[in-house]
């Protein structure tokens, strides 16, 4: 797999689950992929060293999300090491699930400025950096679609924004070449929703394929939508929940 051979990645939250997973699989398609962290540091050390070891330029940045300096200087970073960010993959998010009367405002911004400031500010800060042919592409959920339980108040709404608001970049950035999109995860075996959790029965019980998802197969995902192939594919959302929202 050399798809992308010569293409330069920055994946945020690419230390572990699906972030780390994307940042293999690129590589492993040809890439040099940078990843930030926010708080695993030897984690993401591990993610570079495999990477370094399939012959590909790696690198971890810390930049916590909340933090759009740090956003823009990891970003400034990656493009110096690699001399331009050809993909950039917003992945990083957190999950804060509550009732509207105990949600409180302090999780419902900070849900709002990981899940979905945070990539704005990464799409600014990489646009000098990245030229025709261009990928951007956001991890967002299939709960941004619908809400099939309560307390997603938060999350669902910052996720629903990152969508509409990765579509409407895909008009700002034809004229650029850059195509724009954003994958729907449903549930996905990581360590934050295992599939073997206290939980996952339920989420199981509502996929037509009944199962859950693998880290590997957004991962699949993101290499078709950053690869040549998907040149006219852009402004749109792609569904990879084992069939949760069909």
């Amino acid at each position: 797999m050399t798809r992308l051979t010569g293409k330069r990645a920055l994946v945020t939250g690419g230390s572990r689950g699906i972030g780390a997973a994307i940042a293999r699989r690129l590589a492993a398609e040809g890439a040099d992929v940078a990843i930030t962290y926010a708080a695993s540091a030897d984690a993401a050390a591990r993610i570079v060293g495999e990477l370094e070891r399939q012959g590909r330029r790696a690198l971890a940045i810390k930049a916590d999300n909340r933090d759009a300096g740090a956003i823009e200087a990891a970003v400034e970073t990656a493009a110096r090491a690699f001399g331009g960010i050809d993909i950039l993959v917003n992945n990083a998010g957190i999950f804060i699930a509550a009732p509207v009367d105990s949600l409180t405002l302090e999780d419902f911004d900070a849900t709002i400025a990981v899940n979905l400031r945070a990539a704005f500010v990464a799409v600014r800060a990489v646009l000098p950096h990245m030229g025709e042919g261009g990928r951007i592409i956001a991890i967002g959920s299939n709960l941004a679609i619908q809400a099939p339980d309560a307390g997603l108040a938060a999350y669902s709404a910052s996720k629903a924004g990152l969508a509409m608001m990765t579509q409407a970049l895909a008009r700002d950035l034809a004229p650029r070449g850059i195509t724009v999109n954003t994958i729907h995860p449903g549930s996905t075996d990581t360590d934050m929703n295992p599939a073997d959790g206290a939980h996952a029965a339920g989420q199981v019980a509502r996929t037509a394929l009944k199962r859950f998802g693998t880290p590997d197969d957004i991962a699949a995902a993101v290499a078709y939508l950053a690869a040549p192939e998907a040149g006219a594919v852009t402004g749109t959302s792609i569904l990879v929940d084992s069939g949760a929202n069909a």
